[in-house]
Formats: C-alpha cells, sequence, structure tokens
C-alpha cells in the first residue's frame, strides 16, 4: 500500500460535456434554483504536496481558475483529448502573463498529438506574442510519474510587440511529487484510454467506462477519497451506468465515494443524493474533500 499523504481536492466543474444547465433546455434539472445543480464542465483543483495542479482544462477553465480563486498553477493533468477536457488551454496565458512561468502539461502521446493539431499557434518555432506557454511532459498511463513545482522553470519576460524572451531560471529549488496514472477506457471496446489520477489519499476518475485489469484496480488500494464519472441511471456507451458506478466504488472501498460528470439525465441533486447508499454522494461545483 503507497504512503498516505494527504491531499486536498476541490471540484471545479461537476457537469457532462454540455454542462448544467444544458442550453435550448427546459427540463426540471435545467431549470432547477438549487445553486448544487449548476454545473461548469468536469475538472478538479489538487493541492499535494506543496504543489497546486489541474486536473483538465475545459470550456470553463477561466471561469473555474476565477470562481476558485487560482492565483498559482504548476500544472495540468489530461485525462484525456476529448474538447470538454482540453478546450480552455490557451487560458493558460494568464498564468504565464502573471507567474512568469510556462506551465507544465501532462498527458499521453496521442493527447499531445491532439494538443499539436488544435494548438498549433502554441508549439510554432515562431510563436505570434502572447501565445500560451508551456511544457508539455508524455507519460506512460501505466507507471507512476513525477510532477514538478514552476517555481524552477524558465523566467518569461515579456516584450511589446515581440512575445516573451526565455531567460534562465531564477530558482534551484524543485518541489516535487509523485503522481499515481489510473488507466482505463472511455468505452467497452477500448476505443479511447483515459486516465484518472491518485494523489496520496485522493484518486479522481472521471469519462473512465471500465478498468480492465488488477493491476489498475490494485493502484486504489487504501485510497480514503475516489470518485467516478456518471451521466445517467442506465445503459450508456461511454459511461458507466449507475450501477456500475456503485459496484465500482463498492470494489475501490473508500471512506467515502463522489460521482462527478453528471448530465441532466439524473435526478437533482437533493433528489439524487437520496438515492445513493451511505457514503456515496454526488459531487457539485465547489465541494472540497480531503
Amino acid at each position: 500500500m503507497m504512503q498516505q499523504q494527504k491531499a486536498k481536492l476541490t471540484f471545479l466543474g461537476t457537469g457532462t460535456s454540455s454542462g448544467i444547465p444544458m442550453i435550448a433546455c427546459d427540463c426540471e434539472v435545467c431549470r432547477s434554483a438549487d445553486p448544487r445543480d449548476k454545473r461548469l464542465r468536469a475538472a478538479a483543483l489538487v493541492e499535494y504536496g506543496g504543489l497546486t495542479v489541474a486536473i483538465d482544462a475545459g470550456p470553463d477553465f477561466r471561469a473555474q481558475m476565477l470562481r476558485a480563486g487560482v492565483h498559482h498553477l504548476d500544472a495540468i493533468l489530461l485525462t484525456h483529448n476529448h474538447k470538454d477536457h482540453t478546450a480552455g488551454l490557451d487560458d493558460i496565458r494568464a498564468f504565464n502573463l502573471a507567474e512568469r512561468h510556462p506551465v507544465n502539461i501532462y498527458c499521453e502521446a496521442y493527447v499531445e498529438d491532439t494538443l499539436r493539431r488544435e494548438y498549433g499557434y502554441a508549439f510554432a518555432e515562431q510563436k505570434y506574442p502572447g501565445a500560451p506557454e508551456w511544457h508539455v511532459h508524455r507519460i506512460d498511463g501505466t507507471r507512476p510519474f513525477t510532477v514538478h513545482s514552476n517555481a524552477n522553470e524558465e523566467v518569461l519576460s515579456w516584450e511589446r510587440g515581440f512575445g516573451y524572451h526565455h531567460l534562465p531560471p531564477q530558482s534551484d529549488a524543485d518541489a516535487t511529487i509523485e503522481v499515481v496514472p489510473i488507466q482505463g477506457w472511455h468505452h467497452r471496446e477500448k476505443k479511447l484510454s483515459v486516465l484518472g489520477y491518485r494523489f496520496g489519499n485522493i484518486a479522481y476518475l472521471t469519462d473512465i467506462k471500465m478498468l480492465d485489469s488488477e493491476a489498475e484496480f490494485d493502484k486504489l488500494k487504501g485510497v480514503e477519497y475516489v470518485t467516478l464519472g456518471c451521466v445517467k441511471i442506465g445503459d450508456h456507451h461511454s459511461h458507466p451506468s449507475l450501477q456500475e458506478t456503485l459496484d465500482f466504488f463498492a470494489r475501490v472501498g473508500a471512506k467515502e465515494s463522489y460521482i462527478t460528470h453528471l448530465s441532466h439525465q439524473l435526478p437533482c441533486h437533493e433528489e439524487f443524493a437520496a438515492m445513493l447508499p451511505e457514503h456515496v454522494h454526488p459531487a457539485f461545483d465547489g465541494l472540497v474533500i480531503g
């Protein structure tokens, strides 16, 4: 069992790809006055071992950073390449300007390939002034990896009309954390790899239809808090049903379990919470665990 170093996780968003309320929908969930039913796209912020790490940066990234009052970010860990998890990466520009460092991005190789196609201007040799500055680190979803503080990254010095000059790092201090990826699949036919992440006593998983090996479940042994996405009660081709989600939580055996990536096909928060077993909860935007 891995050492139970404590982490804190904030749910930045707990909605599915369309968010709640959904555009042009007048269903009961989308019309709900309960603030817990107002859901931005799924993402999380983890504070662990002195580092601040975001999991995913979807189209609501800017709003989430402002709402949570985030002024410092060491890294972003991407779960997969779908737009509801990557469409906000251009807003890294604000952290570049405020902190004068690039932002480290950790992802699988196929996700980086997607970023290079969709954000070609951020990878250009001669960048447009003000383009986002990031360092992409390819990770193997089957083994732990190290996330670094951005404190000892190169310093960005802005020149109007030119963009950033890249100056040598000014700090030798390099705080690091070990993160354990949990490799799953977004489809029962294994059509798309998706990574969950474990930070000490907390594991965050979303958009994972299935884990297909004992080795991946072994990575979750001893966690105190675990999450998984669920978009509807019945079967879905790329997300677990409610029963599959509950079976997953029972197998992991965490002290508390949280459902995220919720859609308007599930009941309103209060009703849904009453349906769930003890120690299983619907997450909501702004909820802090750990």
